[in-house]
């Protein structure tokens, strides 16, 4: 990208600031949840319009708008396979808002607490930049916006996207995740996995019961329940590569309602997170044989609910080589840093399972300040970092056309 290009669209997204910010505040006062986002999915659409946009709105909720080198979406005859997306994620999670701010959620038990807001605010502007420079005929290449719903629902909206065929046409796709962690104004890149895979896992045990004067007249299924929550992540850990990261984590278990009965039903619910992807592959298999040794010892019956979630992000290297360079450009080197594979789930992997590109981690957090946490009611960012992510993502758009 020429100077002159990047200056232009510094400058235009300089002149949207607080316009971007105002959206994002907007948001976050009004948070819907994965397909729920109605009121989001119209106010994206009425700014794109405005713009001079054509956006289509997705089966239920979120937006799919083109932007071409005519400024609707047009691609001037150039092979539809060059098409580079942006995606925002638009839901908000099940979370009380507890900040003392002015844009504090209006919705209880509803926030913003993953920074989707600051997301979809990114897109956004990108693509409000991007209008203005392809009516001007500056802009090298089409581009597709992508407004994405139900990212917090496993196994993510994104999938919801592909079969609506939002990514027909593109070649090339790239996200941005605000990181808590990170100073505003810097970003963090990682080629290859970023992210892990996360399912969830049900396991649901039966027997007679009766009364726990005689336990052995019945199955136990509190101690067997007990016996399989203390022993099954262990003996996964070891029937499998350690190098996978592979994590089981229980967040729930249920039985019985008496002290002097043995119940006939309990349950145990948790989370599988996996760093490699041929892991997460074998790990259905694995665990139903290891459920089946536990609970075979008590005699009591099982069914495990095996819920396929998202697999890792795999970024390609060549995508993370291209942010970086726009990166450097817009940021400078030293703003640009590596970061460490985390074990959230995040559904943009589905995108790059069939497409190349990259998420990128946008540093969100106050100079100074403490990193706030994600999933927190007290999550926030700086909202410098909006402006931030629509130059990363213009200087995407406007590298030469190949």
């Amino acid at each position: 990208m020429s100077e002159s290009l990047h200056a232009q669209a510094a400058a235009k997204a300089a002149a949207f600031a607080d316009e971007l910010v105002a959206f994002r505040r907007d948001l976050h006062m009004n948070p819907e949840l994965g397909r729920e986002e109605f009121r989001t999915t119209g106010l994206v659409r009425e700014r794109l319009v405005r713009a001079g946009l054509a956006p289509r709105l997705l089966p239920g909720t979120g937006v799919v708008c083109d932007i071409g080198p005519d400024g609707r979406g047009a691609t001037s005859g150039r092979p539809q396979q060059d098409m580079i997306a942006f995606r925002g994620d638009i839901d908000a999670l099940p979370v009380e808002d507890v900040k003392d701010v002015s844009y504090r959620s209006t919705v209880p038990g509803r926030a913003h607490a993953c920074g989707h807001d600051a997301h979809t605010a990114i897109v956004l502007g990108t693509g409000l930049v991007l209008a203005e420079l392809a009516r001007e005929g500056l802009l090298p290449r089409p581009v597709r916006l992508i407004f994405q719903p139900a990212e917090e629902k496993l196994p993510g909206g994104a999938l919801d996207v592909i079969k609506a065929g939002g990514l027909d046409g593109v070649g090339e796709i790239h996200a941005i995740h605000c990181d808590p962690k990170v100073e505003v104004g810097r970003v963090g890149l990682r080629a290859g996995a970023i992210t892990s895979a996360c399912d969830r896992v049900v396991i649901t045990v039966s027997g007679p019961g009766g009364h726990t004067a005689r336990p052995h007249r019945t199955t136990d299924l509190v101690t067997a329940l007990a016996k399989i929550a203390a022993e099954l992540p262990g003996a996964f850990s070891r029937r499998i590569d350690p190098r996978s990261g592979a994590s089981l984590v229980w967040g729930r278990i249920e039985s019985g309602s008496a002290p002097n009965v043995i119940p006939q039903h309990g349950e145990l619910e948790g989370t599988l997170r996996c760093l490699d992807l041929e892991a997460w592959r074998q790990a259905p298999d694995l665990m139903h044989e290891l459920v089946d040794a536990l609970a075979s010892t008590y005699g009591a019956k099982w069914e495990l609910e095996h819920h396929r979630g998202v697999p890792p992000v795999v970024n390609d290297p060549d995508a993370v080589a291209a942010m970086r360079a726009v990166a450097v450009d817009v940021l400078g080197a030293s703003e640009v840093e590596g970061t460490e594979q985390s074990l959230g789930g995040e559904d943009f992997s589905w995108f790059l399972e069939q497409i190349p590109g990259q998420l990128t981690r946008l540093g969100v957090r106050p100079p100074g300040h403490p990193p706030y946490d994600l999933h927190q009611g007290s999550f926030d960012i700086d909202e410098r970092a909006i402006g931030v992510g629509v130059r990363l993502f213009a200087g995407l758009a406007l590298r030469p056309y190949r």
